[in-house]
């Protein structure tokens, strides 16, 4: 039986650590920081809050949250390395005081019931065995009222493009990765069979249904670059202090 994501990620992660903030955004052709941008940008959250970012790795979102809301940060990520990387970023830009690591997973998060503003996580879902479960799990700890948001990879669903798509992803993804190191090639060759798995064992439909069952409302979604990522967000159910 083959390894499943889930075991793949661990040395895998650790591997590109220290190259992950400016890598990914070169291979994803620039548009990564958008894409992580444009999340944050969901959120409604006032100065003073507690916010959770799941599956954290360099802290790239941990950061942008800090600085656009003023708000404190718990940066959770099951990476060690990813963690640490992230330390001399969050010094350099002021937010060091802010933004807090956490070692932890998101299927056994380490925290009480409703104890966050806001949440969200990157990348996360191809990771988990249970994914619905681990929604439910993210949604524990936010409070009534609190908001979520995530950005994940996507296939493109029109022909002509899930085409050129998948030559990007099987084709080029690989080359570039190996112009940074041994490490990013063979993150590069994993990245697209991954992305295909997740869509083939859960369409962005049922990808808003676990949202729903673990009692978030109002979910929607929106397809970035022509397809090749989602963000999605919603509202926790329930009164706010309630």
């Amino acid at each position: 039986m083959g390894e499943s994501d889930r075991d793949v990620a661990p040395p895998l992660f650790d591997g590109i650590a220290s190259r992950y903030s400016w890598a990914g955004a070169v291979m994803s052709l620039g548009q990564d920081p958008r894409w992580r941008r444009l999340m944050v940008s969901k959120l409604e959250v006032v100065p003073g809050s507690l916010v959770l970012d799941v599956a954290a790795g360099t802290g790239l979102v941990s950061r942008e949250l800090a600085a656009r809301f003023q708000v404190g940060v718990i940066s959770l990520d099951p990476s060690e390395s990813m963690l640490r990387e992230g330390l001399p970023a969050n010094r350099s830009s002021g937010l060091g005081a802010q933004i807090r690591p956490v070692l932890g997973r998101a299927e056994s998060l380490p925290f009480p019931d409703g104890v966050f503003d806001a949440l969200t996580f990157t990348y996360l879902v191809r990771y988990v065995d249970d994914p619905a479960g681990t929604v439910r799990e993210l949604a524990r700890v936010v409070r009534p009222g609190g908001a979520i948001a995530s950005l994940e990879f996507h296939v493109p669903q029109q022909p002509m493009l899930r085409v050129g798509w998948f030559a990007y992803t099987r084709g080029v993804l690989p080359v570039l990765g190996s112009f940074v190191s041994p490490e990013w090639r063979r993150a590069g060759r994993f990245l697209g069979p991954s992305i295909s798995r997740l869509e083939e064992r859960a369409p962005l439909p049922e990808q808003a249904r676990w949202w729903q069952d673990a009692g978030i409302h109002d979910v929607r979604s929106r397809e970035l670059t022509l397809g090749a990522a989602v963000v999605m967000w919603g509202v926790k159910r329930g009164r706010p202090g309630a």
